[in-house]
């Protein structure tokens, strides 16, 4: 999801990538692929991946955790998640942007807001603890009650277990789901369990390679496809 962003206006949008060996990860094949015969329309291609070289960069729905219904972003900033390139998405996307600083137990900026954050449709998961700043985490959390969210807060420690990557999704049947791994499940208490619980049915995954490994979870392996579906041939 750190490459790509799909849209439901059919736009595409491709990130600038820290890490050159990601680089690879963007394919046009793929966007391709959903052309056809995925039978979805792409109208444009937004591309900011030139601002590689110049050293900054953003990365995606890693760097960016997006409300899509009030079309606001918000992004923690680090090394990942450039300030101007957040302003610059914004204004191409027409999306308001959120900017705030977050760190670890140790000082370090949270790498990916993903990682400390979920927006749902009508819930955020938020690890408030993180972001030492009292008047940005005020605004944060004000923003998403004003736009209808419940704030469901998680410690540093949960957010360690990748409480924080979770991802709402929909299935075929219109289903709300709550994606989520077994770390992450677990470290939840039994309140924050339910008022989760309560929001949509949770789809639970074991993944502790790619936590342990690969510094991500569920949310870092999906990127969701809002484009439009392309106009049959009459």
């Amino acid at each position: 999801n750190n490459w790509v962003s799909f849209h439901a206006d059919g736009t595409v949008v491709l990130y600038p990538m820290l890490a050159p060996n990601r680089r690879l990860e963007r394919r046009h094949d793929v966007l391709a692929s959903l052309s056809d015969p995925a039978g979805f329309y792409i109208r444009e291609i937004i591309d900011l991946s030139a601002h590689e070289a110049d050293g900054r960069f953003l990365e995606g729905t890693g760097s960016l955790v997006l409300d899509r219904v009030h079309r606001i972003a918000y992004a923690c900033l680090s090394a990942r998640t450039d300030v101007e390139l957040l302003a610059e998405f914004g204004h191409r996307m027409n999306y308001e942007t959120v900017a705030f600083n977050a760190t670890d137990e140790h000082g370090v900026p949270i790498y990916h807001t993903n990682v400390m954050m979920s927006v749902g449709s009508d819930f955020a998961v938020l690890c408030e603890e993180a972001i030492g700043a009292v008047v940005q985490r005020e605004a944060l959390r004000r923003k998403l009650e004003e736009s209808g969210h419940e704030v469901i807060a998680i410690s540093r420690a949960q957010m360690g277990a990748f409480a924080g990557n979770v991802l709402e999704l929909s299935t075929t049947a219109g289903e709300r789901v709550i994606a989520l791994s077994g770390s992450a499940a677990d470290s939840l208490d039994d309140g924050q369990r339910e008022r989760l619980a309560s929001r949509a049915r949770l789809v639970i995954a074991e993944i502790p390679t790619i936590e342990q490994k690969g510094g991500g979870s569920v949310r870092c392996m999906l990127a969701e496809v809002y484009l439009p579906a392309a106009a049959r041939p009459a």
